[in-house]
């Protein structure tokens, strides 16, 4: 068994929830509802779940303020929260989980399989990211946390070449031919790395711009990396990779 606190300010919320894990994901024991992020500082610290599904607005302390003041991160952690996108893009970006309210049971279930499965992973780390991108602490060195079959890999992202598509996987290539097979689409790897030097060239693939060497012309042309590989550019993507790669060009 799972043992699963809830926290969450609004009492029907966590009513609804517990429901849906009693009905829904049997592998999970809740041990506790609490309403606010001082109740539940206490209960973290003195029943030491598994498993946290933590509300992020929350009145006097928030779901974030909560984290920043738990010492022992050694559980797993489900986000809970209402639309807000910019919270949404942090916890993407350090691979954490979250379900939109109101809760969708198939989402519930999806998330708790991946907790069940999922190996000790490094929950510090995810959440020093998740504080640096709300904290808008990101530079070309930040790391990002790629989910993979074995758990999870940080990979600093100015490392990474190109990433590629393979069904429901991206292939990174890093730098030093290393490369990380990450249990995730293309379209979401594409969003953690929006906020740096990364473009959509191709369907099928997404670059680092600073690692360019060549662009050979053709009806969409390809690219040739710093690594001698070669990727392909569609031709509905050519004219805004050109802008990109000469931003005075008219």
């Amino acid at each position: 068994m799972i043992n699963a606190i809830i926290v969450d300010d609004e009492p029907y919320c966590c009513e609804a929830l517990a429901i849906l894990l009693g009905r829904y994901c049997p592998q999970v024991e809740v041990i506790g509802c609490y309403h606010s992020g001082s109740e539940a500082l206490v209960a973290i610290r003195e029943r030491k779940p598994q498993l946290l599904f933590l509300d992020i607005e929350m009145p006097r302390m928030n779901g974030f303020e909560l984290l920043e003041k738990v010492k022992d991160l050694s559980f797993e952690l489900i986000f809970t929260t209402s639309y807000d996108q910019y919270a949404i893009k942090a916890i993407r970006f350090s691979a954490l989980d979250y379900l939109l309210k109101p809760i969708d049971r198939e989402e519930l279930v999806r998330s708790v399989q991946k907790v069940d499965q999922r190996l000790q992973s490094p929950l510090p780390q995810q959440i020093d990211l998740l504080f640096q991108k709300l904290q808008g602490q990101t530079s070309q060195f930040s790391k990002i946390a790629i989910p993979t079959m074995e758990g999870l890999q940080m990979v600093a992202v100015d490392s990474i070449i190109h990433c590629a598509s393979d069904s429901n996987y991206t292939i990174l290539t890093l730098k030093d031919q290393q490369r990380v097979v990450a249990s995730r689409t293309l379209k979401e790897i594409e969003e953690l790395l929006e906020d740096y030097s990364f473009v959509r060239v191709h369907h099928s693939n997404v670059v680092n711009l600073n690692e360019i060497n060549k662009y050979i012309k053709g009806e969409g042309g390809y690219l040739v990396m710093s690594d001698g590989s070669s990727v392909n550019v569609s031709r509905s993507r050519k004219e805004g990779l050109l802008r990109k790669l000469q931003p005075n060009r008219t």
